[in-house]
């Protein structure tokens, strides 16, 4: 299957490719637990996430970057008014963008080649990236847009941690770091530019070492046998009890222990 910008989120390549998104539901981050059994809904086509304000302002932004706002605007109307005024936080997915603008630092790095598509196989499987800003030779650049650049999460057994590795996007650049050198033979640095949704947006360019990409990518390769098997009807996926996808399909068989009700990361 060759991929496009038409094809490239649909359901056969996405059955035809593993991505970073895909590998995240179905092994999680540090912050985010997988839950086996939604991730295998998605790719059947039996559940749909829900598109959540906070993830339609970063995808404002980053359809701006992409030169694809028009038709972004187009396929979204819920983020205007009935008087088809933008909404307050696309009116302030706007200043970001602006924020982000007059910094001539940031826009080096968002300054590369937009959304390109690279294949490759990791773990034996055949995966798919797209790269926000890539600059041959120089470096791969991902765009977030997040709450805080700088809030710290808490998590069991580790302590407090940055958003980098809580979201698992650590795990976004080991794998696009290896695509990239695949396709081009190079081992290129893995950059975020970041800018936060707070009343003063913040930006920053985060770089992450290689020693801590290869590390990633070697969890990575660990954990692909497990997620074909998974896919190919092996064995029963894991259910969360979390996710909005084990709630809707939850069937009580027996009480729990109140102390049960105690959960976290």
């Amino acid at each position: 299957m060759i991929l496009t910008a038409e094809n490239y989120y649909s359901q056969e390549a996405n059955q035809a490719y593993m991505s970073v998104s895909q590998y995240k539901e179905f092994c999680g981050s540090m912050g985010k637990i997988p839950c086996e059994a939604q991730a295998l809904a998605k790719l059947r086509g039996e559940w749909e996430m829900e598109k959540t304000v906070a993830l339609m302002v970063g995808s404002y932004v980053d359809a701006h970057f992409e030169g694809t706002l028009n038709l972004f605007k187009a396929q979204n109307p819920e983020i205007f008014t009935k008087q088809g005024v933008l909404k307050t936080e696309y009116r302030h997915a706007e200043e970001i963008i602006n924020r982000i603008e007059r910094d001539e630092y940031f826009m080096k790095y968002m300054g590369g080649q937009k959304q390109v598509i690279m294949t490759g196989e990791i773990g034996g499987t055949l995966w798919k990236v797209k790269l926000d800003s890539f600059i041959p030779d120089v470096c791969i650049v991902d765009l977030k847009v997040m709450k805080s650049i700088r809030d710290t999460f808490w998590v069991r057994d580790v302590g407090y941690m940055d958003f980098v590795q809580y979201w698992g996007y650590d795990i976004q650049g080991a794998v696009y770091q290896e695509i990239v050198r695949q396709n081009t033979g190079k081992t290129l640095p893995f950059f975020i530019a970041v800018a936060s949704k707070e009343k003063e947006p913040d930006i920053e360019i985060i770089g992450i070492d290689d020693a801590h990409l290869q590390e990633k990518l070697i969890e990575v390769q660990g954990n692909v046998a497990k997620i074909n098997a998974l896919k190919a009807g092996e064995f029963e996926p894991l259910r969360c009890e979390m996710c909005d996808y084990c709630k809707h399909t939850k069937v009580l068989t027996h009480p729990i222990h109140y102390s049960e009700l105690m959960t976290e990361v």
